[in-house]
């Protein structure tokens, strides 16, 4: 079955209907609905590839994600699962892509093979080469998370310097005075992570500008090595109070370790951070935490790619998120002997 076939059953041209099916041309509303009925009725369906080839577009977009061999993370895994979505609401394809290690030419392919119309980057680096390849074979992308000059890129972000400064702010305000930050793994931050450097960033300036003790220590993405950065922690700084953590991931082993050494939370330790909001409800008791809104921005990611696919010369558009900390149960009052 072919367009032909339909334009003589319903009694136009071709072109007509096909001005029906890709929407490129307005049809009177008698007449699309004459097409649509014998389009219903032969159940008829587009070759994908063969219109993809007429249009000059795969309908498909690029969604480069970290290597295959590193499990992802929750956070991560939202981020992807909302930009399927989306995309799938404007009736797009998905092709996931693995980069790093020895995943560069999948990027290389992502990148040059014209097998999308255009790209999501995730995980960005401070200087990411991604980003400059991208640039270099115009490809149009955007990315989930932002490099170290972002003006001239379209990115969706949470704002970690901020959230991570808030947080301090709010264990100040109770009275501690000692306070840790729990960043992502030294491997990332050494790498250039955004998100890594950007709250250490945070922290180290609320704690100066507060008058405060902060120490900062780097964990694996799981939960063993977040019991054993919590351990090491209170052994080596037993005067800590209170951790904000940007590691979701080792938030179980930060409890683990905190219920072995019999310290109640919020009474004895309190704990705080930037997480995915299901990790934060999940911790017990529930964490006080600025929640990312995964959803939200993998959708202004499929929004914004599909505006600068529409308008290729617009300027460049963002999107930072800085939702406010949500007062769970975690934190509470400095402990009397700490003051």
């Amino acid at each position: 079955m072919n367009i032909g076939e339909i334009a003589r059953r319903a009694g136009v041209s071709r072109s007509t209907v096909s001005y029906v099916i890709s929407g490129r041309r307005p049809v009177s509303e008698q007449t699309r609905r004459r097409i649509q009925s014998v389009i219903d009725e032969l159940g008829y369906r587009p070759n994908a590839s063969a219109q993809a080839l007429k249009e000059g577009r795969t309908r498909t977009i690029g969604l480069v994600i970290p290597p295959a061999s590193q499990r992802l993370t929750d956070m991560q895994l939202g981020f992807v699962a909302s930009v399927v979505e989306a995309a799938a609401r404007a009736d797009y394809d998905v092709l996931l892509s693995p980069s790093g290690g020895d995943h560069d030419r999948s990027f290389e392919r992502i990148a040059t093979g014209r097998r999308a119309d255009g790209v999501i980057l995730m995980e960005i680096l401070m200087e990411d080469h991604r980003v400059t390849r991208l640039q270099q074979v115009g490809v149009p992308f955007v990315t989930i998370g932002r490099t170290r000059h972002p003006e001239d890129t379209w990115w969706v972000d949470v704002a970690y310097t901020e959230l991570v400064a808030r947080c301090v702010d709010h264990l100040a305000d109770l009275g501690h005075r000692r306070i840790a930050l729990m960043n992502r793994s030294a491997e990332l931050v050494a790498a250039g992570y955004g998100p890594g450097h950007r709250a250490l960033r945070g922290f180290a300036e609320a704690v100066d500008r507060r008058g405060l003790h902060g120490t900062d220590v780097c964990c694996a993405d799981n939960a063993p090595a977040g019991e054993e950065c919590m351990e090491r922690l209170r052994e080596r700084h037993p005067g800590i109070t209170a951790l904000v953590t940007v590691n979701e991931a080792a938030l179980p082993g930060v409890q683990r370790a905190l219920e072995r050494a019999g310290v109640v939370v919020p009474r004895d330790f309190s704990v705080t951070g930037v997480a995915a909001r299901h990790w934060a409800e999940d911790f017990r008791p529930p964490m006080t935490a600025a929640d990312v809104p995964t959803h939200d921005m993998g959708a202004a990611a499929v929004e914004l790619l599909l505006e600068r696919l529409a308008t290729p010369t617009a300027p460049a558009r963002h999107v930072l998120h800085a939702p406010p900390v949500s007062l769970r149960a975690t934190t509470g009052p400095v402990p009397a002997s700490s003051r």
